[in-house]
């Protein structure tokens, strides 16, 4: 049973995109996120997450963000800080009829405020979906 929930856990990860050895960043971490995903991507990059006060470049960005959260337009932007160009920014958020439900119209809306491209939604947790935001093509090569 334990390695059918660890098969499970690793999915998780690569359905994220996560892969062995990446940098990944967690924002937005409360009491109520998911901590099987969270040791899912752990497992799979052989490391922990860097928090807030990290400063490196990361290949991946996992946002934790609620509807009492603040501007979303903010967090993405402070997300994109240390962001590599070909980086991911999953914005994770509670699923309709969750407690800090936020409805992907603000975040579509928020999205190329911030200067960023909107690509899937998956589940990623009984509780969570993820929304995957890239660097739009022109912007890349811009940067």
């Amino acid at each position: 049973m334990v390695a059918a929930e660890d098969a499970g856990k690793i999915g998780v990860a690569e359905k994220l995109g996560i892969e062995s050895g990446m940098v990944v960043q967690e924002l937005g971490w409360d009491e109520d996120v998911d901590d099987a995903l969270r040791a899912s991507v752990e497992e799979r990059i052989g490391g922990d997450l860097l928090d807030e006060e990290a400063d490196e470049t990361v290949s991946v960005v996992l946002l934790w963000w609620r509807e009492d959260d603040g501007d979303l337009v903010d967090a993405l932007l402070e997300a994109t800080g240390v962001l590599a160009e070909d980086g991911v920014i999953w914005v994770l958020t509670p699923k309709t009829g969750r407690p800090g439900h936020v409805e992907p119209s603000d975040v579509a809306e928020a999205v190329p405020t911030a200067g960023l491209s909107q690509t899937s939604n998956i589940s990623v947790a009984d509780d969570w979906a993820g929304i995957r935001l890239v660097w739009p093509k022109s912007a890349k090569a811009k940067r």
